[in-house]
């Protein structure tokens, strides 16, 4: 009678002993369910942020078939092949902006120069550093690039320093100008700093290359600001244009009027960008209070009203130009100062041969602002214009996986074209010699 009861007892405890294996699983399965869906979600996430998906593929090109464009797309390579960028982040407009925010360039160079000083009329001080070439330029010419940095940028930034002893190696001497205010070490003379059309001292070096090196021909870069700033000088007289080979922008908006409406949004992260530069600038503007505001110093009038707690709550770059910057130069309102000191005007002016680059995912430079470089493409022939899908903003980094390459696609395309164009210009001008001794021989 025992016996059987025992069979029975451990017959039953089998039994819920198996259905609770049977059912324990159940919830750890939930769990992996969850984990599952989480790796996804931050896949997908990464995937869409990263841009994994986006292609690589040459840079868009937007020119009026010529003599010029035909020979620029055999002599310059990156033209028409892939931009491509490092595989992990380098699809993001965003991260190779924040790189060359943060960092400007990896193993950074340092180029030695002598830094130029030249008293403007106005009492400014405006100053350049100048570096002489390192090699012999491939023409066997003396070839000067002038370079205009961007926002509040000078000589000693790192994405500068990298151009610019690439360039020296090249065969260029390079003049790079230190925007009035942005260099921490030199005081401002003058109630005036850097706006974001003021050519004057970009003028001022330029004329003082001229004068120095008479024999010397000019290759003239603007990156971001500066190629604003470059594009509304070359326009401005003809005159300015006088041994001028060629012109390169790179990353500029064209027109700050359509822009700060763009800049205002949040689409891109523009609206985030937008407060970044603009207490960026108010760092620069209430470091030189005293030179700029101070009660000893002889300002203009229409400086005279400057509220500087309205700079100190400013959150955009246009609060800013609002309420100091457009009065530098006495204008009346904001709409005139963007009008005035854009270089959308004065782009039709530009004779020279003229390359315009942007990247389509610059988070700065809202797509709209694309279409006047193209309409202006499409009625002259010397204009290229260069839209790589990738390169954010002044980024523009080459690599493979993960790390980028200390030279940038930027930098290699500018000297390229640099090149190219000089050698245009001497086969044009052994073709008039050719020309000019059979003529004199009939």
């Amino acid at each position: 009678l025992k016996q059987p009861g025992v069979c029975g007892g451990e017959v039953v405890g089998t039994v819920i002993k198996m259905n609770a294996m049977l059912e324990t699983p159940e919830l750890p399965a939930v769990f992996d369910g969850v984990k599952l869906a989480a790796v996804a979600a931050v896949l997908y996430v990464i995937v869409r942020c990263l841009n994994l998906k986006s292609p690589t593929a040459p840079p868009d090109l937007y020119f009026q078939d010529s003599g010029l464009s035909r020979f620029l797309l055999k002599s310059c390579p990156l033209l028409t092949k892939e931009y491509i960028p490092p595989l992990i982040w380098g699809k993001s407009g965003h991260i190779q902006t924040a790189l060359y925010g943060k960092m400007g360039r990896v193993r950074s160079p340092h180029p030695y120069g002598h830094r130029k000083f030249i008293t403007m009329s106005d009492g400014a001080t405006s100053t350049f550093d100048l570096f002489e070439p390192l090699a012999e330029h491939c023409v066997g010419d003396d070839i000067t690039m002038v370079i205009c940095p961007g926002i509040a940028n000078h000589s000693e930034k790192q994405y500068i320093r990298t151009f610019v002893d690439y360039a020296q190696k090249n065969g260029y001497r390079c003049a790079v100008l230190n925007h009035l205010g942005a260099l921490p070490n030199i005081e401002l003379t003058s109630p005036r700093m850097f706006t974001y059309g003021c050519t004057w001292e970009f003028g001022a070096m330029v004329n003082y290359i001229k004068k120095t090196y008479p024999l010397t021909q000019l290759v003239v870069v603007g990156f971001s600001l500066g190629g604003n700033i470059v594009c509304k000088y070359l326009g401005e007289t003809q005159a300015n244009q006088e041994k001028v080979l060629c012109c390169v922008s790179v990353c500029q908006g064209y027109s700050a009027l359509r822009a700060q409406e763009t800049f205002m949004q949040w689409d891109q992260c523009r609206r985030f960008y937008n407060f970044l530069m603009a207490d960026n600038m108010k760092k620069i503007i209430l470091s030189h209070r005293q030179a700029l505001f101070g009660d000893h110093v002889k300002k203009p009038q229409s400086l005279e009203d400057t509220d500087l707690s309205r700079l100190y709550t400013a959150t955009s770059l246009m609060q800013i130009d609002d309420n100091v910057m457009r009065k530098f130069h006495g204008y009346n309102s904001l709409k005139e100062y963007y009008e005035e000191e854009s270089c959308m005007r004065y782009l039709h002016r530009i004779y020279v041969p003229l390359m315009l680059v942007n990247a389509a995912d610059d988070p700065l430079v809202h797509e709209s602002l694309l279409t006047i470089p193209k309409s202006l493409s499409e009625k002259r022939e010397n204009v290229m214009f260069v839209l790589p899908l990738h390169g954010g903003h002044l980024g523009f980094f080459e690599g493979s996986v993960l790390f980028p390459e200390p030279l940038t696609w930027m930098d290699k395309l500018v000297v390229e074209y640099a090149n190219a164009i000089c050698q245009w210009e001497r086969n044009k001008s052994q073709c008039s010699d050719t020309e000019q001794v059979e003529a004199d021989l009939e």
